[in-house]
C-alpha cells in the first residue's frame, strides 16, 4: 500500500502536466509539451485581450477577448499564415493585399474560421454589444512565448518596442 502511494506521489512529481488534465492555468504558456484542453472553453474564460496558451517551434495558439468596438488593429504578417475562429460575438473581417485597398469585408460570428494568407493585411474588429472571443493559430508564432496583454493599450505599446 505505503509502495502505491510513494509511485503515485512520484508520478505526480515527475509528469506535473498530466496530473492537471482538464485543469488550465489561464497564465501558462503551455508549449513545446504535449498539451489537450477544450479550446471552446479556454476562449470564452480568457478575459485579457491577448493571451498566448501553446507556443511551439512552428505554431502558436492565442485567446483573445475584445471590447465592444474594439479591434486587432490594422497589421500584416509576411512570414506565416494565420487562422482566427469565433468562438462568441459579432465581427467584421476586412483583408487586402495592400494597407489602402482592403479588398475582402465580411461579417462574422460564433463558429465562422477566418484564414488570413502570409502577406496580407487585416483586422478584426467587434461590432458586438458584448465582448468578442476568439482563438488565433500563428505559423509561425507570433507572439514571445508567455505573452499576456491585458488590454489592447497594452498590446499596441508591446508592438512599438
Amino acid at each position: 500500500m505505503l509502495k502505491n502511494i510513494f509511485i503515485a506521489v512520484l508520478f505526480l512529481m515527475v509528469f506535473p502536466g498530466l496530473s492537471m488534465a482538464g485543469e488550465t492555468d489561464m497564465s501558462k504558456d503551455y508549449g513545446k509539451q504535449p498539451w489537450v484542453v477544450n479550446i471552446e472553453d479556454l476562449t470564452l474564460k480568457n478575459e485579457n485581450f491577448r493571451t498566448t496558451k501553446w507556443t511551439g517551434r512552428n505554431l502558436q495558439m492565442t485567446v483573445m477577448s475584445l471590447k465592444p468596438g474594439e479591434e486587432i488593429g490594422l497589421e500584416k504578417h509576411d512570414q506565416g499564415d494565420q487562422f482566427i475562429r469565433i468562438e462568441k460575438g459579432n465581427a467584421r473581417i476586412v483583408m487586402g493585399a495592400t494597407k489602402d485597398k482592403m479588398t475582402f469585408d465580411k461579417r462574422v460570428s460564433d463558429n465562422w474560421a477566418v484564414f488570413i494568407p502570409a502577406g496580407f493585411w487585416h483586422n478584426v474588429i467587434n461590432e458586438g454589444n458584448k465582448a468578442l472571443k476568439i482563438y488565433v493559430i500563428y505559423a509561425p508564432p507570433e507572439h514571445p512565448a508567455g505573452t499576456v496583454h491585458k488590454t489592447s493599450k497594452e498590446a499596441g505599446a508591446a508592438h512599438k518596442r
